[in-house]
């Protein structure tokens, strides 16, 4: 039993190692290279696996990159100076530019087939609508609203005639099999006419993450309670389930007009979207993960959480990144009394 054991265990770090670092997210996808966010930073590698580059390693947030249609740029949304805008950067890596300037946070959707970047934002918001999609081009200083009213995420067909979208965000995008008011459809515009269709909804599933490929459009659906890829064909009306996992949902998805990529169980997978058949992407990462290192740390009081005083109101118990505290109210010192480097512990009180 223990040589089997043993055999087990070593085999499932095996399999382990070959299917590359998990929490890699959102993709996308030009040819035979993807980017997606890691560790708040940008990152790229083959479709075929493999070890990643970093593209960005800045200590804010970079998140939603999207190739444009040449692939020769990455649009994203960076927090470089204190708030959400616009960047983009050459594919091959190189210092980020800054194109949106305004307080409100934007956050890229993707491109336009002239080569303008969508984004999402609420510069222009009023009741009942939160947020529009603006384009912008690389050397432009204005952005232009599409006219369609309030919309959040969206992809731009590759004529550029029709926009699928989502007409609202969600308040907590985790709530799994949601089914309530903000559950809705992926809308389908033509730009020109403004005739409005949207995917069918069977049991009032939620709809998200539209992408075009070719004339079809991709879409997230809960319906099987699980959150699996989805195909519709505006002409034909036509409705398929692509993917079928039943453990872990699928979480976003990209595609290049070619190929299909998307997030699933913290790893990325290529689709095929005439056969249906996935391919898992192999891909690894190795960085310093400075932010992991042993290091000495300053608390703040704004840091520490949980206050709790004691009976005899002299010493008072906070929990800091998993560590419990007590801190005395005149004189002494503070003490860790949990000192538990592997497990977090929460919510202290005194009896």
């Amino acid at each position: 039993m223990k040589n089997l054991l043993c055999i087990f265990l070593a085999l499932s770090g095996i399999l382990a190692a070959s299917q590359g670092t998990q929490l890699l997210r959102q993709p996308t996808i030009h040819n035979d290279q993807v980017v997606f966010s890691y560790a708040n930073d940008l990152w790229k590698a083959s479709t075929s696996g493999g070890n990643a580059i970093r593209l960005t390693s800045d200590i804010g947030y970079e998140m939603t990159p999207q190739f444009s249609p040449d692939g020769s740029m990455i649009a994203f949304t960076a927090e470089y100076d204190g708030n959400m805008d616009v960047y983009v950067i050459p594919s091959s890596g190189g210092e980020p530019k800054r194109i949106t300037f305004h307080p409100s946070g934007d956050f890229v959707q993707g491109w336009t087939p002239n080569n303008k970047i969508i984004f999402r934002s609420d510069r222009e918001s009023k009741p009942t609508q939160s947020s529009h999609l603006f384009t912008i081009g690389l050397e432009e200083h204005f952005p232009v609203k599409i006219d369609i009213g309030r919309a959040a995420f969206g992809n731009m067909s590759s004529d550029g005639n029709y926009l699928a979208y989502t007409p609202i965000t969600s308040w907590d995008s985790e709530w799994r099999n949601y089914r309530g008011g903000q559950a809705l459809p992926i809308w389908i515009v033509d730009l020109k006419t403004k005739e409005l269709q949207t995917t069918p909804q069977l049991d009032r599933e939620r709809h998200l993450t539209p992408v075009w490929h070719k004339e079809v459009i991709y879409y997230i659906s809960e319906r099987d309670y699980t959150s699996n890829i989805w195909s519709y064909n505006p002409k034909s009306k036509e409705e398929k389930q692509i993917t079928f996992h039943k453990r872990f949902d699928v979480k976003n998805l990209d595609t290049d007009h070619n190929q299909i990529v998307y997030e699933q169980a913290g790893y990325l997978h290529l689709l095929d979207a005439n056969s249906g058949e996935t391919t898992p992407i192999a891909i690894d990462i190795n960085a310093d993960y400075n932010y992991a290192r042993e290091r000495w740390q300053e608390v703040k009081a704004s840091d520490l959480s949980h206050p709790h005083i004691s009976p005899n109101g002299k010493r008072v118990l906070f929990e800091h990144r998993g560590e419990i505290f007590t801190v005395p109210k005149e004189n002494g010192t503070w003490r860790n009394i949990s000192n538990s480097m592997a497990a977090a512990d929460r919510s202290p009180i005194w009896s």
